[in-house]
């Protein structure tokens, strides 16, 4: 990746900073969005705090990178993870989050997935990612597709809501140098 690897388009990828604190706690302890996040119950300042002056340990150690998107103004809209990371299969989960609803269809979370797709590869060395989706999610859906990712399987009745049970799909990326 070149000098300027974690922007592209219209956002920059960052770090977790003691400063996202607030934000992180937000988005973290809100109800609407634990069934993508697949939680269960609040976290608490103490944990969040935890998380992000840990936040700075290697992938390879973790298996796990969350970084923040930053629009243009420099504003926090949301975050993009790496999860399950596998250095033997060179494969890993992800998983975005473009918070506030005003912040949506700017092209963000594209823009997002598509320096983090350049990173798996460049950085990281990563031969596949993949995302697991709910399908009542049309947007995360169309968010993924669009950036090349296929379908490769549907886990039936797999994420209990408290007024139903979801199918959940399985979108792979075979990345490419």
């Amino acid at each position: 990746m070149k000098q300027n690897q974690l922007a592209f388009g219209n956002i920059r990828l960052r770090a977790l900073e003691p400063e996202d604190l607030g934000t992180i706690y937000q988005w973290e302890n809100d109800p609407a969005i634990w069934q993508v996040s697949n939680t269960h119950a609040p976290f608490s300042m103490f944990i969040l705090k935890q998380y992000i002056e840990e936040s700075h340990r290697d992938i390879f150690e973790t298996k796990q990178l969350r970084l923040i998107i930053e629009n243009t103004a420099g504003k926090a809209v949301g975050a993009i993870d790496l999860f399950d990371f596998d250095p033997y299969h060179q494969r890993a989960g992800i998983g975005i989050l473009v918070y506030d609803e005003s912040d949506r269809g700017q092209g963000l979370a594209t823009d997002a997935l598509e320096l983090m797709k350049k990173y798996a590869v460049d950085v990281l060395g990563l031969h596949q990612l993949y995302a697991n989706i709910t399908t009542n999610n049309p947007s995360s859906i169309k968010l993924f597709t669009k950036a090349g990712f296929k379908l490769s399987g549907c886990k039936k009745d797999w994420i209990k809501t408290p007024k139903e049970w979801l199918d959940e799909e399985l979108y792979q990326l075979i990345l490419s140098k």
